[in-house]
Protein backbone atom coordinates (compact mmCIF):
# COMPACT_ATOMS: atom_id res chain seq x y z
CA UNK A 1 0.00 0.00 0.00
CA UNK A 2 1.22 3.65 -0.66
CA UNK A 3 -0.08 6.73 0.66
CA UNK A 4 -0.49 9.69 -1.33
CA UNK A 5 -0.31 13.65 0.12
CA UNK A 6 -3.06 15.10 -2.73
CA UNK A 7 -4.61 18.42 -3.23
CA UNK A 8 -6.95 19.48 -5.35
CA UNK A 9 -7.62 22.03 -8.02
CA UNK A 10 -8.77 24.51 -5.16
CA UNK A 11 -5.88 23.58 -3.05
CA UNK A 12 -7.41 21.71 -0.28
CA UNK A 13 -5.05 18.77 0.99
CA UNK A 14 -5.46 15.45 1.79
CA UNK A 15 -4.15 11.81 2.04
CA UNK A 16 -5.52 8.87 0.19
CA UNK A 17 -3.73 5.15 0.01
CA UNK A 18 -3.83 3.00 -3.15
CA UNK A 19 -2.67 -0.08 -3.72
CA UNK A 20 0.15 1.03 -5.90
CA UNK A 21 1.26 3.36 -7.88
CA UNK A 22 -0.03 2.66 -10.99
CA UNK A 23 -3.18 1.79 -8.82
CA UNK A 24 -3.49 5.60 -8.55
CA UNK A 25 -2.53 6.25 -11.67
CA UNK A 26 -5.74 4.31 -13.01
CA UNK A 27 -8.17 5.77 -10.30
CA UNK A 28 -7.00 9.52 -10.92
CA UNK A 29 -7.46 8.96 -15.68
CA UNK A 30 -10.73 7.79 -14.62
CA UNK A 31 -11.87 10.24 -12.16
CA UNK A 32 -12.21 8.10 -9.28
CA UNK A 33 -9.73 9.82 -6.83
CA UNK A 34 -12.05 12.93 -5.45
CA UNK A 35 -11.39 16.02 -3.14
CA UNK A 36 -13.44 14.92 0.27
CA UNK A 37 -14.10 18.37 0.90
CA UNK A 38 -15.35 20.10 -2.76
CA UNK A 39 -15.72 16.73 -4.47
CA UNK A 40 -13.24 18.01 -7.30
CA UNK A 41 -11.82 15.03 -9.74
CA UNK A 42 -8.90 17.37 -10.41
CA UNK A 43 -6.48 16.14 -8.08
CA UNK A 44 -2.87 15.62 -8.15
CA UNK A 45 0.06 14.50 -5.87
CA UNK A 46 1.59 16.97 -3.25
CA UNK A 47 4.86 16.98 -1.99
CA UNK A 48 5.93 14.81 0.09
CA UNK A 49 8.87 14.82 2.62
CA UNK A 50 10.60 11.18 2.89
CA UNK A 51 9.99 9.71 6.02
CA UNK A 52 13.23 9.27 7.83
CA UNK A 53 13.71 6.49 10.89
CA UNK A 54 16.54 7.50 13.06
CA UNK A 55 18.53 4.83 14.95
CA UNK A 56 18.04 3.37 18.08
CA UNK A 57 20.03 4.49 20.49
CA UNK A 58 19.22 8.63 19.49
CA UNK A 59 16.58 10.33 22.14
CA UNK A 60 12.87 10.14 21.82
CA UNK A 61 11.46 12.32 19.13
CA UNK A 62 10.35 15.76 19.29
CA UNK A 63 6.84 15.46 20.19
CA UNK A 64 4.74 17.39 18.26
CA UNK A 65 2.84 20.54 19.46
CA UNK A 66 -0.37 20.49 21.43
CA UNK A 67 -3.53 21.30 19.12
CA UNK A 68 -5.11 24.73 19.71
CA UNK A 69 -7.76 24.91 22.26
CA UNK A 70 -11.19 24.06 20.51
CA UNK A 71 -13.50 26.85 19.81
CA UNK A 72 -16.64 24.85 19.97
CA UNK A 73 -19.17 25.17 22.91
CA UNK A 74 -19.18 22.23 25.27
CA UNK A 75 -21.95 20.25 24.40
CA UNK A 76 -20.25 19.79 20.72
CA UNK A 77 -17.34 19.02 21.55
CA UNK A 78 -16.01 15.15 21.38
CA UNK A 79 -15.26 13.17 24.17
CA UNK A 80 -11.89 12.62 22.79
CA UNK A 81 -9.36 12.02 20.15
CA UNK A 82 -10.46 8.43 19.81
CA UNK A 83 -14.71 9.92 19.49
CA UNK A 84 -13.00 11.13 16.12
CA UNK A 85 -12.07 8.03 14.82
CA UNK A 86 -14.24 6.00 13.24
CA UNK A 87 -14.42 2.23 14.57
CA UNK A 88 -13.73 1.03 10.77
CA UNK A 89 -10.09 3.33 10.77
CA UNK A 90 -9.20 2.03 14.17
CA UNK A 91 -9.65 -1.48 13.19
CA UNK A 92 -8.29 -0.64 9.68
CA UNK A 93 -4.93 0.90 11.89
CA UNK A 94 -4.97 -2.92 14.47
CA UNK A 95 -4.69 -4.62 10.89
CA UNK A 96 -2.38 -2.63 9.30
CA UNK A 97 0.27 -2.90 12.78
CA UNK A 98 -0.35 -6.01 13.13
CA UNK A 99 0.78 -7.18 9.27
CA UNK A 100 3.80 -5.11 9.42
CA UNK A 101 4.87 -6.15 13.13
CA UNK A 102 4.29 -9.71 11.30
CA UNK A 103 6.90 -8.53 8.60
CA UNK A 104 9.11 -6.80 10.96
CA UNK A 105 9.17 -10.47 12.73
CA UNK A 106 9.61 -12.76 9.79
CA UNK A 107 11.43 -11.28 7.43
CA UNK A 108 15.08 -9.77 7.74
CA UNK A 109 15.82 -6.22 7.44
CA UNK A 110 18.31 -5.72 4.51
CA UNK A 111 18.36 -1.85 4.74
CA UNK A 112 20.01 0.13 1.89
CA UNK A 113 20.29 -2.96 0.53
CA UNK A 114 16.84 -3.57 -0.42
CA UNK A 115 16.91 -2.96 -4.17
CA UNK A 116 20.17 -5.17 -5.08
CA UNK A 117 18.82 -8.10 -2.80
CA UNK A 118 15.48 -8.02 -3.92
CA UNK A 119 16.80 -7.95 -7.65
CA UNK A 120 19.17 -11.01 -6.74
CA UNK A 121 16.65 -12.89 -5.81
CA UNK A 122 13.90 -12.26 -8.93
CA UNK A 123 16.45 -13.22 -10.84
CA UNK A 124 17.75 -16.22 -9.23
CA UNK A 125 21.42 -15.16 -7.93
CA UNK A 126 20.35 -15.49 -4.45
CA UNK A 127 17.64 -17.66 -2.58
CA UNK A 128 14.04 -16.32 -2.14
CA UNK A 129 13.37 -15.32 1.37
CA UNK A 130 10.90 -12.73 2.86
CA UNK A 131 12.84 -9.31 3.21
CA UNK A 132 12.45 -5.81 3.86
CA UNK A 133 14.02 -2.33 4.09
CA UNK A 134 14.57 1.11 1.77
CA UNK A 135 14.68 2.38 -1.28
CA UNK A 136 13.75 5.45 -2.97
CA UNK A 137 10.36 5.95 -4.90
CA UNK A 138 13.27 6.07 -7.72
CA UNK A 139 14.62 2.49 -6.88
CA UNK A 140 10.73 0.96 -5.90
CA UNK A 141 9.27 2.14 -9.46
CA UNK A 142 11.85 0.79 -11.26
CA UNK A 143 11.89 -2.84 -9.29
CA UNK A 144 7.83 -2.52 -10.08
CA UNK A 145 8.75 -1.96 -13.87
CA UNK A 146 11.10 -4.71 -13.54
CA UNK A 147 8.59 -7.29 -12.66
CA UNK A 148 9.36 -7.12 -8.62
CA UNK A 149 6.62 -7.21 -6.66
CA UNK A 150 7.52 -4.70 -3.28
CA UNK A 151 5.30 -2.60 -1.18
CA UNK A 152 6.07 0.12 1.08
CA UNK A 153 5.11 -0.96 4.94
CA UNK A 154 2.56 0.56 6.44
CA UNK A 155 2.92 3.60 8.10
CA UNK A 156 1.02 4.75 11.48
CA UNK A 157 0.66 8.36 12.50
CA UNK A 158 1.06 6.73 16.09
CA UNK A 159 5.06 5.31 14.73
CA UNK A 160 6.04 8.80 13.65
CA UNK A 161 6.22 10.36 17.30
Amino acid sequence: MIRYALHCDRNHAFESWFQSSSAYDSQVKRKLVTCPICGSAKVEKAIMAPRIVGKKGRGPATPPPEPAAATATPEAAPSGPTSLMMAQERELRAKLKELRDHIVKNADNVGERFPNEARAMHYGDKEHRPIYGEASPEEAKSLIDEGIEVSPLPTLPEDRN
